[in-house]
């Protein structure tokens, strides 16, 4: 039987699948999302590393949000994974949105990054 969890790891699979053909060596951004906190970082596939990441767990992030699970939480975020990216020579990325959908938090984490400056 299939539960929502061996679901979601279906769907995760899916998109990275899709993601690894369509990639062409670029660095990902991976979200994760937690009821209470939202993830993401920037990884680099080839040499199996993270280049960049931020959370809603950052001392610096969390002293400015009122609510860590909320939509402006997540751009907060997406800003400043785009911004530590930056500093780190990232410009390009291709979005790994995990098994989630592509609408609120998720979404706002894009948009977020993208008016930083990522492109994807």
């Amino acid at each position: 039987m299939n539960t929502p969890r061996k679901l979601f790891k279906k769907r995760q699979a899916r998109v990275r699948t899709a993601l690894k053909n369509a990639a062409n060596g670029k660095l990902r951004l991976s979200v994760f999302r937690s009821g209470k906190h939202i993830y993401a970082q920037i990884i680099d596939d080839v040499k199996g590393i993270t280049v960049a990441s931020a959370s809603t767990l950052d001392k610096e992030v969390r002293e400015n949000l009122k609510k860590t699970s909320t939509v402006e939480a997540a751009g907060v975020i997406g800003k400043t994974v785009a911004e530590r990216a930056m500093k780190s020579g990232v410009n390009e990325v291709v979005f790994d949105r995990g098994g989630y959908i592509f609408h609120g938090r998720v979404k706002a984490l894009a948009d977020a990054a993208r008016e930083a400056g990522l492109k994807f």
